[in-house]
């Protein structure tokens, strides 16, 4: 029952995987095919019959079935989509599976009370348009027990930075991405977190640039004229590039307001850190040259916090128009976000009852690329507002729409906007000029409510079929 663009999306993503079983890939797309024509719902929902659903445990379940088989065509596919300026938009997020489930293998997560695992993703997305072009690259990273009968054991710097550290995962998956192709320049976006000069020292290698919002204020730099003190300090020492004004909308306890905004900028040298991960040592690396952009709010009314972002780039910041492009690219870090919230509310990738690990890691790989999918729906609305949304979405599902919403009159000429909207509204989004944009809870709602009037069409289509003939 699923459409053919789904069913040409699915093999396409799934259809080289290297699984150990030639069988496993075309089981691998027809389970994709079902997960992604209605993604929240639950395995047995998404499976026709019982030997369907005991084929997805049984994919799960196999020891060559692992994260990396399931996910590697679509990394690959990504990179081969980036043309010109890419952004690669990096984050880790957590996926708790809960606390009172018995999971085989899951470790602390949140405080210490959830179990799971961390998941660092790296969001492919084209520089001038912001199409998301899918993940260049993932990874999975486990946080260490500790035990609550025994007092933790401090460690020196030089133990820390010896074991396998949770901040690694931004190298590894730096490292993992590659040198761009020839024309192709990557430019990472990373939030304080990425604030490391192993993160710098990796994206230098694999010939990248970066804006990394700045952690470490106390951090001691090494300016131009050769003197030495630390990021706060420098900050009073940059050069004004421009100011301008920034609407913000009306927020919790905050009303709508217009910020001035200064614009500053310095270059300065990374110095090396005093205490070196024997990776570090390994390189015999020199200090790295970058610029630094500090952008800050002025003249903040009382009681209100200050917006201040302090940003590393390799990019030029020249002109202000260099810097304002270093700005809007930061900007777009919230993309990846938006990924998260299709990875866990879209797919509802942490209610899935799998019972160890070893499954719910290449359930997750499959989730992630179905994530994507929607999130690059999702997007079109404000990408290409104004494309068919027959183009997208299969006739029927417009046609479940229309008999649904009773004031929609039209939908041969409905956009991806209008049509998202309406959607939204199925899940309880009043669209009243005051609202803003739906967000992704009302949206799956919507989804779930048209998926069910979509089936129910099809198995209609299909009684009618069998009782002509």
């Amino acid at each position: 029952m699923s459409c053919p663009e789904i069913s040409t999306w699915s093999a396409e993503m799934f259809g080289t995987c290297e699984l150990g079983d030639k069988r496993r890939p075309k089981r691998l797309i027809k389970i994709a095919e079902r997960i992604a024509a209605n993604p929240s719902a639950s395995f047995p929902d998404q499976m026709d019959t019982w030997g369907d659903l005991k084929a997805v445990y049984r994919l799960f379940a196999a020891l060559k079935v692992t994260f990396a088989a399931v996910a590697t065509p679509h990394w690959k596919h990504t990179r081969a989509q980036a043309k010109g300026r890419t952004l690669v938009i990096c984050d880790t997020t957590e996926l708790d599976f809960g606390c009172n489930r018995q999971i085989e293998g899951a470790k602390p997560t949140g405080n210490g009370s959830g179990r799971g695992f961390l998941l660092h993703n790296a969001l492919m997305v084209d520089a001038a348009t912001r199409a998301i072009l899918g993940l260049a690259g993932q990874a999975v990273h486990y946080r260490p027990e500790v035990p609550k009968s025994k007092k933790k054991k401090k460690e020196t710097r030089t133990q820390s930075l010896a074991r396998k550290r949770e901040s690694n995962l931004w190298g590894q998956v730096i490292d993992d991405v590659g040198v761009p192709a020839d024309a192709v320049e990557y430019v990472y976006l990373c939030d304080r977190g990425a604030d490391n000069f192993e993160v710098f020292l990796h994206l230098q290698q694999q010939k990248s640039q970066w804006v990394i919002r700045a952690r470490d204020l106390k951090r001691h730099l090494t300016t131009m004229d050769d003197q030495t003190m630390s990021l706060s300090k420098f900050l009073d020492h940059m050069e004004l590039r421009g100011t301008y004004d920034l609407h913000l909308r009306t927020r919790p306890n905050q009303p709508a307001r217009i910020a001035k905004i200064e614009v500053s900028c310095g270059r300065v040298f990374m110095r090396l850190p005093k205490h070196k991960s024997p990776w570090l040592k390994s390189q015999s690396p020199k200090p790295i040259a970058m610029n630094v952009v500090h952008v800050r709010e002025v003249d903040a009314p009382e009681g209100v916090e200050a917006i201040e972002w302090i940003l590393y780039t390799s990019l030029p910041v020249e002109t202000f128009a260099q810097v304002w492009q270093v700005i809007e690219y930061y900007e777009a870090r919230w993309l990846v976000e938006e990924f998260h919230k299709a990875l866990k509310s879209g797919t509802n990738v942490k209610k899935r009852q799998l019972k160890d690990t070893l499954r719910l890691e290449p359930m997750v790989a499959l989730m992630s690329v179905v994530a994507v999918r929607l999130l690059k729906l999702k997007t079109l609305a404000k990408t290409e507002p104004d494309r068919p949304a027959r183009t997208v979405v299969p006739m029927l599902w417009l046609q479940m729409l229309k008999a649904v919403r009773k004031n929609l009159h039209r939908v041969h000429d409905l956009t991806i906007y209008e049509f998202y909207r309406e959607v939204a509204k199925l899940g309880g989004f009043l669209g009243r000029k005051s609202d803003g944009e739906p967000g992704w809870i009302t949206i799956w709602r919507g989804w779930e409510k048209l998926n069910t009037l979509v089936q129910g069409a099809e198995l209609a289509l299909q009684f009618r079929g069998m009782k002509c003939g």
